[in-house]
C-alpha cells in the first residue's frame, strides 16, 4: 500500500479531469484511477469528440453547407465511406488524449490504469492484468461517465444492430437505417447518416422530439428532419428486433408495424459506469439506471465520496461535468470560493442544423405566468448567412415584457453553440434587450442577428404600449 492521497478520482473523463488538476492546483496528493489503457473517458474515446467529429467531416464531405449555393448534387467526394470519417475521428482523438496526458503529467497527477472498487470510504482497490493494489485516501470523486443503455429487445451485434459506441465500427455505410431513440444521440446521429443520403426512419416512444427544448425550435429542426427524408415514428415503441437471413434489421412496433433496415442505431438512454465499482460497502446507493444522488456540492451519502459528470444524471453535458468536477473537489478541500449558476450553462445539441440555448423556453414561462415577448432573425435575413449558405437558421430571444430582461436565447443554425455565448454573456451579467440594440457588431457576421432579434421585439412590444 502507498502513502495516502488527498483525493483519488476515478474515472478520467471531463469531471475526472478537471477535479484532478484543481485538487494538484491546490497542492494536494492526487491520483486518476482509469479503466482504459487511454485517458478521456467515454467523452474523448467514444462519445461526443468521436461524434462532433464525425459531423464535421460528414459536414465537409457532403457539401452539406453549400448546396444552397451549387445545387443539391455537389459533393466534395463523391463515394464517402465509413473509412473516411473514422480516419478524422481517429485523427482527433489521438490529439485530444495526447494534450489531455500532458495536462494531467504536467500537474503531477498519478495514473493508475484498472478497474476500482471501494474497500472502505477510505481504500479503493485498483485491479489490472497485472493484479491489485488498494490505495489509501481521505476523499474520492466518483466521475466513472455512462455507457450505452442496453435492451433484451435489441440484440446488438456490432455489425448492422449497434449502440452509439459501435457507429464507426459499422463495415460500411448503410442505405437504409432505423434509429432508435430521438433524444440528443439519435437524433445527432440521424441527421449525420440522412446528410450522407441515408434514408432514416427515427422512431421515439414520445410524441416530440428532445422535449427538454424549446417547441419553436423542435418544430423547426423536425421541418429540416422531413425535408432531409427523414421518416419519423413518433409515439411508437419497439417490441423487438430480429437480424434477417439477408443481412437486413426489422424492428417490431408495439402498434404492429414492421420496420426494415440495412442497420439499427439503439440510442435509447445511458446507464452509470457503477456496477464494478462495490458501492455497497460504502453504503453509496445508485438507482436503477446507475445514478448516484448528490447534493449541491456533489457529495454523496458518505462525506468524503463526491460524484460528478454523466454519473450523476441531468444534463450530462461535457462541459457541466467538467464545473461539477472542479466544484466537487473545492469543497473536498473546504474551498467555498468556487461557485458557478446552473441557470446560465448553456446547452448545445450537434444536429444538422445545430441547435444551442439557454435559459428557459416558452413553455416554462408561460407555465409560471411570466409576462413575456420574443423577438426573432432569420439567418437568410443577415448577409452572413447568404455568404455562409445557411439560409434556414433563426435566433430567439425571449425577454420579459416590463423589464426587458433577457429570459432565453434559442439558436437553430449552423454555428449556435459558438454564437450563443453572447447572449450568455449579457443574460450572466445582468444585461437586458437594449444592450443588443446599442451595440454595434462586426459586419457581416451572424452576430448581427442579436440586434435583429431585439429590434424585432421591442416592435412587437411597442404596439402596445
Amino acid at each position: 500500500m502507498s502513502s495516502v492521497y488527498d483525493l483519488i478520482v476515478i474515472g478520467s473523463g471531463p469531471a475526472g479531469q478537471r477535479a484532478a488538476i484543481y485538487g494538484a492546483k491546490l497542492g494536494k496528493k492526487v491520483a486518476l484511477i482509469e479503466m482504459r489503457e487511454v485517458v478521456g473517458g467515454a467523452c474523448i474515446n467514444t462519445g461526443t469528440i468521436p461524434s462532433k467529429t464525425m459531423r464535421e467531416a460528414v459536414l465537409h464531405l457532403s457539401g452539406y453547407n453549400y448546396k444552397s449555393i451549387y445545387g443539391m448534387n455537389y459533393r466534395v467526394k463523391e463515394r464517402i465511406t465509413m473509412a473516411d470519417l473514422a480516419f478524422r475521428v481517429q485523427h482527433v482523438i489521438k490529439t485530444e488524449v495526447d494534450v489531455t496526458e500532458a495536462q494531467l503529467s504536467r500537474n503531477n497527477i498519478e495514473m493508475l490504469v484498472g478497474t476500482a472498487s471501494f474497500e472502505d470510504a477510505n481504500h479503493v482497490r485498483v485491479t489490472n492484468s497485472r493484479g491489485s493494489t488498494i490505495y489509501e485516501t481521505k476523499n474520492v470523486l466518483i466521475a466513472t461517465g455512462t455507457k450505452p443503455a442496453a435492451s433484451a429487445k435489441v440484440p446488438i451485434n456490432g455489425t448492422s444492430i449497434i449502440n452509439s459506441d459501435l457507429v464507426l465500427d459499422l463495415p460500411s455505410l448503410p442505405k437504409t437505417m432505423i434509429v432508435v431513440g430521438g433524444g440528443v444521440i439519435g437524433v445527432e446521429y440521424t441527421c449525420m447518416f440522412s446528410a450522407l443520403g441515408v434514408r432514416v426512419t427515427l422512431i421515439e416512444r414520445r410524441p416530440r422530439l428532445l422535449e427538454f427544448a424549446d417547441q419553436e425550435i423542435v418544430e423547426a429542426l423536425s421541418y429540416h428532419l422531413r425535408d432531409s427524408r427523414v421518416t419519423m415514428r413518433l409515439n411508437e415503441e419497439v417490441e423487438s428486433v430480429e437480424e434477417m437471413p439477408d443481412g437486413t434489421v426489422v424492428a417490431n412496433l408495439e402498434s404492429k408495424k414492421k420496420l426494415q433496415g440495412d442497420a439499427l442505431l439503439y440510442a435509447v438512454g445511458r446507464q452509470g459506469n457503477v456496477d464494478e465499482l462495490n458501492l455497497e460497502k460504502v453504503g453509496v446507493k445508485a438507482d436503477s439506471r446507475g445514478r448516484i444522488p448528490v447534493d449541491k456540492d456533489f457529495r454523496t451519502t458518505v462525506p468524503n465520496i463526491f460524484a460528478g459528470g454523466d454519473v450523476i444524471g441531468f444534463p450530462s453535458l461535457a462541459s457541466v461535468s467538467m464545473e461539477q468536477g472542479r466544484i466537487a473537489a473545492a469543497r473536498a478541500f473546504g474551498d467555498e470560493t468556487v461557485l458557478s449558476n446552473p441557470s446560465f450553462y448553456p446547452y448545445g445539441i450537434y444536429t444538422i442544423p445545430e441547435i444551442s440555448f439557454i435559459g428557459k423556453t416558452e413553455e416554462q414561462l408561460t407555465e409560471e405566468d411570466v409576462p413575456y415577448e420574443v423577438g426573432v432573425a432569420y439567418y437568410r435575413e443577415i448577409a452572413r448567412g447568404q455568404i455562409r449558405g445557411d439560409t434556414t437558421g433563426r435566433l430567439k430571444i425571449i425577454f420579459h415584457r416590463m423589464t426587458h430582461t433577457i429570459l432565453g436565447v434559442h439558436i437553430i443554425g449552423e454555428g449556435a453553440s459558438e454564437l450563443l455565448h453572447i447572449g450568455q454573456a449579457v443574460m450572466a451579467l445582468g444585461g437586458k434587450l437594449d444592450y443588443f440594440v446599442e451595440t454595434v457588431f462586426n459586419y457581416p457576421t451572424l452576430a448581427e442577428c442579436y440586434k435583429v432579434a431585439a429590434f424585432n421585439g421591442l416592435n412587437r412590444v411597442s404596439k402596445f404600449d
